[in-house]
């Protein structure tokens, strides 16, 4: 269980009429000095903006539940049978899934909590006492949820307004048109290195936030900072409205390599600490396990921060995430209750770019989803089951994986049965880690080597770019290779796949369009067995292991598990000489054999293939049609959402 206050979705009565997003009222300079002249106060404000994280159509169900980071090369939404128009880039100002009538949707959560953030700071800054470490480490907590929500708007929707000052200081701030995503980026710049002199390490965060994931410390906003300083730094697709200035980066390599240089400087702090060395894990799986059992100790962690939420009353990042299980209630283990959306599949050739060793693959995919019933949906030959499940016996039903067909393969960094607590709905509570170790050590790297624009940086900082990017591989299993652009790329790729980094990964480098379309090749190949493919095989053979109660959610259901597998490699195409159904090995496909077959573009879509010009145009979402209709004019869509349908 989660030991800490939980602040995600704490009622605050304290948030004034002011620090409304869509009120310019003035609160009176009495109410001002009451709330941050007090230490408890602020703290209960600025619970008022992690309160927007945890709204319907925000961070609970559907920003950290696979709708933002939608569709790449190794992730694929699988809603509406993986033809929602977020997955596809069809996303249209009039989206029902993201947007609502009365604007409570991502775009104002964002800008609500941004505004919040606004008077924490101004607040602070004229009636708090800074001299107090716990106001000092909320104002430098206030700066990092303010750079944290533009970044996320700067991912999602590129050119937002740069609204750095509150609506009862500048009431034409209600109004404040769209700017260059340059204005942003680059204060998110000062504002993250003031974040981090004002914040602490973890461990000397005041009060409730010492050692706590869901608090965010100077770590946090360093690696917050190397984060903003690469897509400053990258080629993200810009739109013909804007006349970009002398900073417009393309052009701009002086600028790239001083970014560069402040990503250096901003990881070498982290990495040369040995307080911070202690986060990164020696077994890739226990991040992601530590993540599912509410681990929020933050030196027992690799994640930096995460989105806190409450146990079981609000979250639904495991549901949206996990291995899928929808036939398995009340028999995989801390399963009571709830529904099963797993959102996120896996494109298949994913499998086939991990080395054999390399063990985040077998964590990353799931190629199986979990069943509970008495073996019919396995096989409705009982003589079959028998065979399979020799250990069965009577039992009326049994808990197990069943294989699955190559085009459903799901996301498998969160799990249930890695919780420590019962699932009894759809609100798991589960966090949701924004960064990690692990991404700072391959910032570090990316940046040693002048990223994507080779703009070499100045390395003062005792950095050395290979030796991070072989820290990473080595806890993989991976084999050694040289730090260069191409191999950084594939491992990101392989490193953070199911995590909702990738997507901005290829925008910020500028390659989204030309890997999407590689991938659709890919998966072609991979549908015909042909080119890198040809060696596959149509058949797999495996067999279950029995495991008892081990992964069952009472005693007296008997669990089994896939334990070996043949035939999925490349090569595997013989029939293996141990293959006998009568000792429990077992024949079948993971491919129909119809001319259809489950990889064919018209079955498993990564954009629609009808409109390819749209993974250039549609990158970025557009501003939904609420938000635009209640802005006075000045704001509008840009790329090809012009005459989309509204």
């Amino acid at each position: 269980m989660k030991t800490y206050k939980y602040i995600a979705l704490a009622i605050v009565a304290m948030i004034f009429a002011g620090c409304d997003f869509f009120d310019s009222k003035s609160p009176s300079a009495m109410d001002a000095q009451a709330v941050y002249s007090n230490e408890n106060s602020v703290e209960q404000v600025i619970a008022g903006v992690y309160e927007q994280f945890g709204q319907d159509k925000s961070y609970r169900n559907r920003l950290a539940c696979g709708y933002q980071g939608m569709n790449t090369d190794t992730e694929h939404g699988t809603k509406n049978s993986g033809r929602a128009d977020w997955n596809i880039y069809a996303l249209t100002p009039s989206s029902g899934d993201l947007s609502t009538a009365n604007g409570k949707d991502p775009w104002g959560y964002l800008n609500t909590a941004i505004e919040r953030c606004n008077c924490i700071i101004e607040g602070i800054q004229q009636y708090g006492d800074t001299t107090s470490a716990k106001m000092r480490y909320m104002l430098g907590e206030a700066y990092f949820l303010r750079s944290f929500c533009y970044l996320e708007m700067v991912k999602m929707w590129g050119d937002v307004p740069a609204r750095f000052v509150s609506i009862s200081k500048d009431e034409e701030g209600l109004n404040l048109k769209k700017s260059d995503r340059t204005d942003v980026l680059r204060q998110l710049r000062i504002d993250l290195k003031e974040a981090a002199r004002l914040m602490p390490w973890s461990k000397e965060c005041p009060g409730m936030a010492a050692n706590y994931t869901g608090r965010p410390s100077r770590g946090a906003a360093l690696a917050l900072l190397a984060r903003v300083d690469l897509m400053y730094a990258g080629k993200g697709v810009r739109p013909a409205t804007w006349q970009n200035g002398p900073e417009f980066l393309v052009s701009d390599g002086a600028l790239r390599a001083e970014l560069n240089t402040e990503v250096l400087w901003a990881c070498a702090q982290i990495l040369n600490n040995a307080d911070e060395q202690r986060k990164f894990q020696s077994n890739y799986e226990d991040i992601f396990r530590k993540i599912c059992a509410d681990e929020v100790n933050y030196y027992n962690s690799e994640v930096f921060w995460e989105i806190p939420f409450a146990d079981g009353s609000r979250g639904q990042v495991l549901q949206y995430n996990c291995t899928k299980m929808s036939d398995a209630v009340g028999g995989l283990k801390n399963n009571e209750g709830g529904s099963s959306n797993s959102a996120v599949g896996i494109v298949p050739t994913l499998y086939y770019d991990y080395e054999a060793a390399d063990v985040r693959r077998d964590v990353t995919m799931a190629r199986y989803i979990w069943v509970y019933d008495d073996g019919t949906k396995f096989n409705s030959d009982a003589e079959k089951v028998a065979q399979a499940f020799p250990e069965k016996g009577t039992d009326a039903k049994i808990l197990y994986q069943k294989n699955q067909m190559v085009g459903d393969w799901y996301g498998a960094k969160y799990r249930v049965e890695w919780m420590t607590r019962n699932r009894t709905g759809n609100d798991d509570g589960i966090n949701y880690p924004i960064i990690r170790y692990a991404d700072v050590l391959l910032m570090a790297a990316e940046a040693s080597i002048g990223g994507i624009g080779g703009d070499m940086p100045t390395n003062t900082y005792g950095i050395n770019g290979q030796a991070c990017f072989d820290q990473v591989r080595a806890r993989a299993h991976a084999s050694s290779k040289d730090l260069t652009m191409a191999n950084l790329q594939e491992e990101r790729k392989l490193e953070f796949t199911g995590e909702y980094i990738r997507k901005y990964d290829l925008m910020r480098w500028g390659i989204l369009k030309e890997t999407l379309l590689a991938a659709h090749e890919r998966l072609a190949q991979m549908n015909n067995h042909e080119g890198e493919f040809a060696a596959l095989n149509d058949s797999i053979y495996l067999k279950y292991k029995y495991v008892g109660d081990e992964y069952s959610f009472s005693s007296d259901i008997k669990g089994f598990v896939i334990d070996s597998v043949y035939g999925l490699n490349k090569g595997e195409t013989d029939v293996p000489a141990f293959y006998n159904k009568e000792n429990g090995w077992i024949k079948t496909s993971i491919y129909s054999g119809s001319s259809g077959r489950e990889l064919a573009r018209d079955n498993y879509m990564l954009f629609d293939p009808e409109y390819p010009e749209r993974l250039n145009g549609r990158q970025y979402w557009p501003i939904f049609a609420v938000n635009v209709g209640q802005s006075n004019g000045t704001l509008w869509n840009d790329y090809d959402y012009t005459g989309a349908a509204e």
